[in-house]
């Protein structure tokens, strides 16, 4: 009885501290996975003789210089038109009013209410979060923390692996070796498709934003791009917003030509995209996806849906082995 009540009190606390340290545990996961991505370039440079802590420095300078780059290429501008938008918002949301679709939407469904109570709601949530988490961390903040936990990982999560085998009995730790190799390969394949796919869909929304001649486009072309992050609901939710704005700004036939740019887009992604990486790296049931999604978004917000596939993908992993070494066994 007293093992039992130490155990039921042991998990209580863990579920506690989990609940009360989300910040520093959703860090550490995003540097893991961070982490993991990058060593594999790490091991590529190391293949070819290069030392490894010369080759973490590398990819991380080379990670760095990119990022770089890309901020003074396209922050400037963004927030340039970031402003603008901020500034017409007020006049475009009393433009949607008037079109036809709200006002029939409103008249069936009383939008006006529905969206008057998520508004408070969302401002009663948002506002003690945000000063909760200003007061631990700034963004950028957050970003230096993520940064260096990163390269933490990179340089002594080797020696605490292999530390970790040595700790296992020699007849489990290749079923220990052959989880963590899977796991590795996974998420590595999975961030570096899902950052190629996050790009391609930037790159092709700017491309049509700009031809159609879309006001404001190079910050839509970019929330279209992260959006890529969280699988499925991102992408819908993003093109529903910049069609929504597309009708107020361009009018109806250039909202039309926007959601069916997005349909297609989502197609893309959806069939040819997407299954790159979630069947072929992740192997995640697209079931399994939106319910790690849900559940980790409820818990995490947003970067809990961002980091929701790996998480999801290393424990089917787990779970997989588990139960084909408790198989062999059986048959044993």
């Amino acid at each position: 009885m007293l093992t039992v009540c130490f155990a039921i009190l042991a998990v209580a606390a863990l579920v506690e501290f989990l609940l009360q340290t989300r910040l520093a545990l959703l860090l550490t996961l995003g540097a893991v996975i961070l982490a993991v991505a990058l060593n594999h370039a790490v091991d590529l440079l190391v293949r070819r003789g290069v030392r490894r802590g010369i080759a973490i420095a590398l990819v991380v300078v080379g990670m760095l210089a990119l990022l770089v780059s890309l901020g003074f290429l396209l922050i400037p501008p963004a927030i340039s038109q970031a402003r603008a938008l901020a500034t017409v918002a007020p006049a475009l949301w009393e433009k949607l009013q008037q079109t036809r679709l709200f006002l029939s939407l409103d008249q069936r469904f009383d939008l006006h209410v529905q969206l008057k109570q998520f508004s408070d709601k969302a401002a009663d949530a948002i506002t003690p979060m945000l000063s909760a988490v200003g007061g631990i961390f700034s963004a950028l903040g957050a970003l230096l923390t993520l940064t260096v936990l990163t390269i933490f990982v990179l340089i002594f999560a080797p020696e605490l692996v292999a530390a970790g085998f040595n700790q296992i009995q020699p007849r489990e730790r290749a079923l220990a070796e052959r989880i963590a190799a899977s796991v590795y390969r996974t998420v590595g394949g999975y961030v570096g498709g899902l950052l190629g796919i996050c790009a391609i869909n930037a790159a092709l929304t700017t491309i049509f934003l700009a031809i159609t001649r879309m006001p404001f486009f190079l910050p839509f072309a970019i929330l279209s791009g992260l959006s890529s992050l969280v699988p499925y609901a991102g992408p819908l939710a993003a093109g529903t917003g910049i069609t929504l704005v597309a009708l107020v700004t361009a009018g109806p036939w250039k909202a039309l030509a926007t959601g069916i740019y997005f349909i297609l887009y989502g197609q893309l992604e959806g069939n040819v995209l997407g299954p790159v990486i979630y069947r072929r790296t992740a192997h995640v049931n697209p079931l399994v996806t939106t319910l790690a999604i849900l559940f980790l978004a409820e818990f995490m917000g947003l970067p809990g849906a961002i980091i929701a596939v790996p998480l999801a993908a290393a424990a089917q992993i787990v779970l997989r082995e588990i139960l084909a070494v408790r198989a062999e066994r059986s048959k044993g």
